[in-house]
């Protein structure tokens, strides 16, 4: 059987799953699993390159909540790489790419994730095949297998 190697734990995890950012300090933002996408995007603005020990970091904010600019968090990561990438509307952008813990399903990956703008998106974080193939599988038909957070934190995503 091939796709997970055999010292990993495969997780079932739905078509769409709570996330968190430990770096970041999001505890909670809604992702979309998509195998269909090969790296990870976050949705990110006031993206600032600068320079720290003569190596390129950036600065950016995110939204951490759907429908809202509430709650927002700044963070600064060391720019891993910054590279042309296809969205699925057929666009060609110069994306910046950090290296990123996500927590799903109680298991921590670390996996590369673009910076873009995904305001009209409805996730703000979309996970795509390289982190999924740290031992995930996607149950196309089922969401939130690995659990939901509190209603109030479900409320504030809707903008409550």
């Amino acid at each position: 059987m091939g796709g997970v190697s055999g010292s990993h734990l495969t997780s079932v995890a739905g078509w769409r799953e709570w996330v968190s950012l430990p770096e970041l300090g999001v505890d909670w933002i809604k992702a979309k699993l998509d195998t269909g996408a090969r790296s990870s995007a976050l949705h990110a603005f006031d993206l600032e390159e600068f320079e720290r020990e003569g190596a390129p970091w950036v600065r950016f904010s995110v939204h951490p909540w759907q429908r809202t600019a509430a709650d927002a968090v700044t963070a600064e990561l060391p720019v891993h790489d910054v590279r042309h990438v296809k969205s699925s509307s057929g666009h060609v952008q110069e994306r910046y790419v950090v290296l990123m813990d996500l927590r799903i399903a109680e298991r921590v990956v670390r996996t590369e994730v673009t910076l873009t703008r995904r305001d009209e998106m409805g996730f703000r974080l979309l996970v795509g095949r390289e982190a999924l193939r740290q031992g995930f599988l996607v149950d196309s038909e089922r969401s939130y297998l690995a659990g939901r957070p509190k209603r109030v934190v479900r409320r504030r995503n809707r903008g409550l």
